[in-house]
């Protein structure tokens, strides 16, 4: 019975360890809470063993199936290890590479990297996309995109391997008419609850009931950063944004910064990182876009180092 045991029932018992629940494994595999059930309880079946202890409201690892967790994540990764191995040896160029982008990470990188990707990989097709928050996990996961660069989320997603890029400088900003641009100092909690707060919206569940840098009640949420923009300069309300794309505007005076008392006194720093899956890590065009990415950040000048980011996301990290 054990030569029947597959890779897939493997996964499901790590996802279902790792959520806590079946339905929050289901989620993360994108299937259905009596699918993962079902295959957990097969798994059992042929190792003869209770993995979970289903008596409670949650399903609970008894003590073999702790122990069991550790052989099954050195299994899968080893499998993992074996394709990035396999990959690597094969050494051929990808026939397309698809790439996923945070909405906050600098254009001016991105419009660079572009044009000299295009000399470096001729024949090879480049794909663009702009996410924003758990939208570039959720391309990544799905396999829509090969690579991505992802701004701090505060979930765990241990099917990626993350490789630390900058931190790009937030400031928050309000039209000159607006009332938070007339207020002197920093502005406390107090006043900012009786303002609109622009936020910027996930589409995807991944980090549902989690919030980003909200300080007021009050919100308007918009999924497009553009979007967020023109209802900045228009006064509709105060919010963040990503301190390149707004120098024009405070130069001009159709934007003001305004500074407040519950931030952080170093400045809020959103970590970015490039990110693949750990099973499908980047070919030759990938591995160059993720490294000619690190030098580029390097040099940019709306950037920090990450590690000076508010936030940091633990997710496994690539050696080096």
């Amino acid at each position: 019975m054990l030569d029947g045991l597959s890779l897939d029932q493997l996964r499901t018992f790590i996802a279902a360890a790792e959520e806590g629940s079946f339905s929050a494994a289901g989620r993360r595999l994108g299937r259905a809470q009596s699918v993962v059930s079902h295959t957990i309880a097969n798994l059992e079946d042929q190792l003869e063993v209770l993995l979970f202890d289903r008596s409670g409201r949650y399903p609970r690892l008894t003590d073999q199936g702790r122990i069991l967790l550790g052989d099954a994540r050195a299994v899968a990764g080893g499998i993992d290890s074996l394709k990035a191995r396999a990959k690597s040896m094969a050494g051929g160029v990808e026939h397309e590479l698809s790439v996923v982008m945070d909405v906050m990470f600098p254009m001016a990188v991105v419009t660079k990297l572009a044009g000299s990707f295009s000399q470096a990989f001729p024949a090879t097709p480049l794909r663009l996309y702009v996410e924003a928050l758990g939208g570039v996990a959720k391309a990544l996961l799905d396999g829509r995109c090969d690579l991505g660069v992802m701004g701090t989320l505060a979930v765990d997603v241990s099917e990626l391997v993350s490789e630390r890029l900058v931190g790009v400088r937030m400031i928050m900003v309000a039209s000159p008419d607006h009332p938070l641009a007339r207020h002197p100092g920093l502005i406390g909690q107090c006043e900012l609850s009786k303002h609109v707060q622009l936020v910027l919206t996930d589409r995807t569940e991944l980090s549902a009931g989690q919030e980003f840098g909200v300080f007021s009640p009050r919100t308007w949420r918009l999924a497009d950063l553009g979007a967020k923009h023109a209802f900045l300069r228009a006064g509709l309300g105060w919010g963040g944004m990503p301190a390149t794309m707004v120098e024009r505007d405070l130069a001009e005076g159709a934007l003001v910064e305004i500074a407040l008392e519950d931030a952080p006194a170093e400045g809020m720093t959103l970590a970015m990182s490039a990110a693949y899956r750990a099973d499908a890590p980047p070919g030759p065009a990938g591995r160059w876009f993720v490294d000619q990415m690190k030098i580029l950040t390097s040099q940019c000048p709306g950037g920090h180092d990450a590690a000076t980011a508010k936030v940091v996301r633990p997710i496994r990290r690539a050696a080096g």
